[in-house]
């Protein structure tokens, strides 16, 4: 199979044009192409009257040798690289060994354990949170009733923070070894529309994520593996030498084991806290600062499809903004979510949080994307590996505060706060999170850096995208868990730099950004604790 990528045809093309245009692309006869499938599909609207659909096909052609002689330089033009995963170790027959334990059942703690599960090992889950349909219903207490469960929630239970989120699966790591492709396609098998497999930047949404982790957390219990669900680790044991032990769990109960994968995601603060007294090496990360800005989908389709808007091909439209501000700061998009909604996404009472979420359809009536600010712990929070936490929930509490101090969110419109006034209504854009807002001032909980530069950039992301700076659009704070603000640093094997026996993994190790990234994360550590099980029997 040849594989040829950066084929263009027009929005409307027929159907019989692709087979003309990979003809004419290669220079070939029709007869020589004997068939095609589809492996990617993206498209190209920087005319947004003329947009474009780019394609990647795998050919089979009648003489492939004589194609790839003729483009040896073309990188456009190459055979079809071999996808397909291959477990680089197994357990022996009978495998009586400990037990591995992941920490963790988001993205990467599900595919750690998926992956021991299915090299032999019967991985122990534990995870804090529950079972995912009942913390979609905890979730709702939080969005309906005001009501929070600080161990079930957005952040907290099966399936991670991703399955409260717009389930994007898509992320810019190097993946030489296609782990990516594995993760897509165990995710079809748990029941993930195939699309996913072909669209440049797939999406599946949070009901369909919330079928997907029963699914394969079915797929891991029938190969061995075990959940223990609403189980709490409060510490960790270590031997003189500093080589784990096992796990002390919130009921008194200890469980013993030498290999632990760490998957806790990026608001495991008593967690992180618990290391660093614990003396695991960790150190403080960059992360930004911001709030989800909301605009009708509408306008955000007009502005980047113009005319082509609504075409069935190309669906609800995205975008990405960054704008470096004289301050020396950076304003960026972050988790943009078409067709969604904004909600609260907090785990600590009396703190507010916001996040985006999109259903597979991205129908509902606004886009909503983090508008953030890059800060680091140089410049921002020097005073320690955990300075960064601080920082989060000091704002935090200041947006409770604004908010009213019953987890609404504090809102300010973009013309408000670009006059530097507190908003005192809400005009065209009407905010989506839930419980409610309350329309005030955003200096109240944001740094005085962050206004700075949002008023720099709203005005110029606004020349680029028309209606983007309008004074209705509305701006909900405060967006704090953009990634985590520690990475619990590791080794080339893997390992924890000073504590043997645990592998700091995905998003809230400082190792990933998103559900894909942190899933390809949780693969290739769980590699590696196979192969210590191995070499350790």
């Amino acid at each position: 199979m040849l594989r040829l990528s950066g084929l263009n045809l027009p929005l409307n093309h027929a159907p019989e044009a692709i087979p003309a245009a990979i003809c004419d692309r290669l220079g070939i006869t029709r007869e020589a192409l004997r068939g095609w499938t589809l492996f990617k599909r993206g498209n190209d609207a920087r005319r947004r009257n003329a947009i474009q659909l780019v394609y990647t096909f795998d050919l089979d052609l009648a003489d492939e040798a004589a194609v790839l002689a003729r483009f040896p330089d073309d990188k456009d033009v190459r055979p079809t690289p071999d996808m397909a995963y291959r477990p680089p170790v197994a357990a022996p027959a009978g495998w009586s060994g400990k037990r591995p334990v992941v920490i963790g059942a988001g993205p990467c703690g599900i595919f750690a354990g998926l992956i021991l599960a299915q090299m032999g090992f019967r991985p122990i889950i534990l995870d804090r949170g529950k079972v995912v349909r009942q913390r979609t219903k905890d979730t709702w207490g939080l969005w309906r009733r005001s009501e929070l469960n600080p161990d079930s929630n957005v952040q907290f239970g099966e399936g991670g923070a991703g399955t409260f989120s717009d389930g994007k699966l898509y992320c810019r790591v190097k993946d030489p070894r296609f782990l990516g492709r594995k993760v897509l396609e165990e995710f079809v098998k748990a029941g993930a529309p195939d699309d996913i497999l072909w669209e440049a930047h797939p999406h599946i949404g949070t009901f369909r994520l919330v079928t997907m982790v029963e699914s394969m957390r079915a797929a891991i219990e029938e190969l061995g593996g075990e959940y223990r669900w609403q189980t709490r680790v409060d510490d960790i044991e270590l031997d003189a030498d500093r080589n784990l032990r096992g796990l002390h769990l919130h009921d008194g109960s200890f469980l013993e084991t030498d290999m632990v994968v760490l998957a806790v995601g990026h608001s495991a603060r008593p967690t992180f806290e618990m290391l660093h007294r614990r003396g695991v090496h960790v150190e403080a990360k960059p992360f930004a600062i911001g709030v989800r800005i909301e605009h009708p989908q509408a306008w955000i389709d007009t502005a980047r499809f113009g005319n082509c808007a609504k075409h069935p091909d190309l669906g609800p439209a995205a975008y990405s903004v960054v704008h470096h501000a004289s301050n020396g700061r950076s304003v960026y998009s972050f988790c943009m979510c078409p067709g969604g909604r904004v909600v609260a996404a907090t785990s600590e009472e009396g703190r507010v949080v916001t996040n985006g979420m999109s259903q597979y359809s991205r129908a509902e009536f606004n886009a909503n994307s983090g508008l953030v600010v890059a800060i680091d712990p140089a410049r921002d929070y020097p005073d320690g590996p955990l300075a960064g936490i601080a920082l989060q929930r000091q704002f935090e509490d200041l947006a409770f505060i604004a908010g009213g101090s019953n987890y609404n969110a504090p809102v300010q419109r973009v013309g408000d706060l670009l006059a530097g006034r507190a908003s005192t209504a809400i005009g065209e854009v009407v905010p989506s999170y839930k419980p409610g807002v309350t329309p005030t001032d955003l200096s109240a909980c944001l740094p005085p850096f962050v206004i700075e530069a949002f008023r720099e950039a709203l005005p110029v992301f606004g020349r680029r995208i028309v209606n983007y700076a309008h004074p209705d659009a509305i701006m909900t704070g405060v967006e704090t868990r953009t990634s985590s603000p520690v990475r619990i640093t590791r080794g080339g094997d893997f390992q924890s730099l000073n504590t043997p026996g645990l592998f700091p993994a995905g998003e809230g190790a400082g190792y990933a950004g998103g559900i894909l990234s942190a899933a390809i994360d949780g693969i290739k550590v769980a590699e590696a604790v196979a192969a210590r099980l191995i070499e350790n029997r």
